[in-house]
């Protein structure tokens, strides 16, 4: 029986982030915990590309999959807030699901650091206050992933 266990090492490792500046105030704070979390394992981000809005993120990690020198793997951040109509989940089931399609057909993984609070308090609850960083999970989470994709070959 073979066992995977993911190692966390980011050394010599390309990690992009891809971050939304909606909701600002809790999108720094997620990319700083991200950016922080990627330090602890030896590892900088390839690049930091900001986004008007959690839409346009699949869009850009298509094209950082596509490019010359694509990414070992990639964080999503960014903050959707629910409010009095549906629009929250349909966006975030859309850009979900467009990011685990990514993910799947290139086999490189794509972290979601993309929270979905009801209220701002939430927010900023998941984003470094009560609750954690989220972005420093989704950080850690795809470190390892990278780690364990590799023993997969």
């Amino acid at each position: 029986m073979k066992v995977v266990t993911g190692k966390m090492s980011a050394e010599g490792r390309r990690v992009a982030i891809v971050v939304s500046r909606w909701n600002e105030l809790v999108t720094k704070a997620l990319l700083e915990g991200a950016i922080d979390e990627l330090a602890r394992y030896g590892g900088a981000p390839s690049h930091v590309i900001h986004v008007p809005g959690t839409w346009e993120i699949p869009v850009v990690v298509s094209a950082l999959l596509a490019s010359k020198e694509p990414p070992d793997a990639i964080v999503a951040l960014g903050c959707i807030l629910q409010g009095q109509t549906t629009h929250a989940q349909l966006l975030s089931a859309d850009v979900g699901g467009a990011l685990m399609t990514l993910q799947t057909e290139s086999k490189k993984p794509i972290s979601w650091g993309i929270l979905t609070p009801d209220t701002l308090e939430q927010a900023l609850d998941r984003s470094g206050a009560k609750h954690g960083n989220k972005g420093r999970e989704a950080m850690g989470a795809v470190v390892e992933m990278m780690s364990v994709l590799d023993q997969l070959g």
